[in-house]
C-alpha cells in the first residue's frame, strides 16, 4: 500500500515563500537605496530617477540607449530565429522520427551545461568568418544567443507539445485535404500558442540580461553599455539595471499567466 506524505501546511508554505522573498528583496532594496544616495554629502534624493524619467540625461548616457536598442533588436531576431527553426523541427521529429526525440532533447539541452565563456571560445573562429562575410553588426550575436536560449525555448515548447495530440490533429487536417504548410500554420501553431509565447518571453529576458558573450565578442548591448556607464556614474547605471530587472520580472509574470491553464486536448474540444 502506497503512503503519501502530507502536504505542507499553509504556515509552512507562506514561511518558505517569505524566506525566499527576503533573499531576493535584500539586494533589490540595497540597489534602490544606493540610487537614492546623494554621495559624500550624505542624505537621500530622488533627483537621479527624476532626471531619467524627465529626459534630463546628457549625451554621456547615449551609449545606454544604443545598447538598449541593440538588445531589443537582438531579442527580436533571436526569437524569430529560434522559433522558426525549433518549432517545425520538434513537430517533424514527433510525427515522422519519434526515435530521435531523445537525441533532439539532448542536443537542445546541452548548451545549459556549457558555460558562456566556453561557448565564446568555440564560436570565436566562426564569428571571424561571419564578420568577413556578413559584417560585424550586433545582429550576428543572435546566432550565439540562439544557442544560449535553446534549452529554455525547448522546454517551453516541449511542455506544450506533450499536452496536445499532434499526430491526430495533423492526420485529421491532412485527411481534409490540407497541405503541410496549412497544417503547421493553422492547426499546430495555434495549439502551441502558450509554448511559443513562453519561449519568446524567456528568450527576451535572457537576451536582455546577457553580458559575457557580447563582451568577449566586442559587441555593444544593454549590459556592456551599463558597464561603461557605471565607471562614470554608478548610480544611474544601477537605476537602468533595476529597470531591466523589473522588465524581466514582468515577463516572468506574463509567462506564469500564459502557462497557468493547460491547452485543451482534441478530446476536450470534441466534447465541448
Amino acid at each position: 500500500m502506497t503512503t503519501h506524505s502530507p502536504a505542507p501546511s499553509a504556515v509552512t508554505r507562506w514561511g518558505i515563500l517569505g524566506a525566499v522573498g527576503v533573499v531576493f528583496a535584500i539586494p533589490i532594496v540595497a540597489m534602490i537605496e544606493f540610487t537614492l544616495r546623494k554621495g559624500l554629502e550624505g542624505g537621500y534624493s530622488a533627483d537621479r530617477w527624476t532626471a531619467l524619467f524627465t529626459g534630463q540625461l546628457d549625451n554621456s548616457y547615449r551609449g545606454v540607449w544604443v545598447g538598449l536598442g541593440n538588445s531589443v533588436t537582438l531579442a527580436i531576431v533571436t526569437v524569430v530565429l529560434v522559433l522558426m527553426l525549433l518549432t517545425p523541427t520538434m513537430v517533424l521529429v514527433d510525427l515522422r522520427m519519434p526515435r530521435l526525440k531523445r537525441l533532439l532533447e539532448f542536443v537542445c539541452l546541452l548548451p545549459i551545461s556549457i558555460p558562456a565563456i566556453v561557448l565564446v571560445v568555440g564560436l570565436a573562429p566562426l564569428y571571424g568568418v561571419i564578420s568577413r562575410l556578413a559584417g560585424s553588426g550586433v545582429w550576428t550575436l543572435a546566432l550565439a544567443y540562439g544557442i544560449l536560449v535553446l534549452p529554455f525555448a525547448y522546454r517551453a515548447l516541449r511542455t506544450n507539445l506533450d499536452a496536445i495530440d499532434v499526430a491526430t490533429l495533423s492526420e485529421a487536417a491532412r485527411a481534409s485535404g490540407a497541405g503541410w504548410g496549412t497544417v503547421m500554420l493553422r492547426i499546430i501553431v495555434p495549439s502551441l500558442k502558450r509554448g511559443l509565447l513562453a519561449a519568446a518571453f524567456i528568450t527576451i529576458a535572457v537576451v536582455l540580461g546577457e553580458f559575457t558573450i557580447a563582451s568577449l565578442l566586442s559587441r555593444v548591448n544593454l549590459q556592456t553599455a551599463l558597464l561603461i556607464v557605471s565607471k562614470a556614474d554608478p548610480f544611474t547605471a544601477v537605476i537602468f539595471a533595476l529597470l531591466a530587472l523589473a522588465f524581466a520580472f514582468i515577463l516572468l509574470l506574463v509567462i506564469g499567466r500564459v502557462g497557468a491553464g493547460s491547452p485543451s486536448s482534441p478530446t476536450d474540444r470534441s466534447t465541448s
